[in-house]
């Protein structure tokens, strides 16, 4: 368990947002779920789970973009993280179609290059797989809930109905993986 990206998260959301606290471990035990798939990137994975929703820190979000993934990325990159950790979590869940509609895509492009394909896939099922209260779902019944929670004229309800065929061929890509070395999630 990498704990320092616990204790970062947690001194980041645990007080002021602890359903998101919630959230993002349930997101980082999803990860440990996929350390069979993963080998030597199951630790990477975990971090980055753990700390993929940094960005709605108030401590972040104060002086940032109002795009958690991209202020999250760049407030973990100022805290030294290892750079492919925060690759993950600026491009987590499909981020690069919302930074389109705020925007931001040629921001997010230029400072934060894309992570292996498998890694992002994983981060995106971990995300999409686990409600904001920590428990696991479905890829259907998480974007609903999103879409049910800010609205599906809001620009994250656009954008996450724009990302649901990727979200759920990512989700399949590595539930394919996982029933292939006979491991569940």
């Amino acid at each position: 368990m990498p704990v320092w990206a616990y204790e970062l998260a947690e001194s980041l959301l645990s007080s002021d947002l602890p359903r998101r606290w919630s959230h993002s471990l349930g997101v980082a035990g999803k990860a440990r779920t996929l350390a069979s798939t993963l080998g030597p990137d199951a630790k990477l994975l975990e971090s980055a789970a753990v700390l993929h929703d940094v960005g709605y820190s108030p401590r972040i979000a104060s002086i940032g973009t109002g795009f958690h993934p991209l202020d999250g990325a760049r407030f973990l990159r100022v805290e030294g993280v290892d750079e492919r950790v925060v690759r993950l979590v600026a491009h987590h869940s499909c981020a690069l179609l919302e930074a389109e509609e705020r925007g931001l895509r040629h921001e997010l492009e230029a400072e934060f290059p894309l992570e292996e394909p498998h890694l992002v896939d994983a981060l995106i099922y971990c995300d999409m797989t686990t409600t904001p209260d920590g428990t696991p779902t479905t890829t259907p019944d998480r974007i609903s809930e999103i879409v049910g929670r800010y609205g599906s004229d809001s620009i994250v309800g656009r954008f996450i109905r724009r990302a649901e065929p990727e979200i759920d061929a990512a989700a399949r890509r590595v539930e394919s993986r996982l029933l292939r070395i006979g491991t569940t999630a």
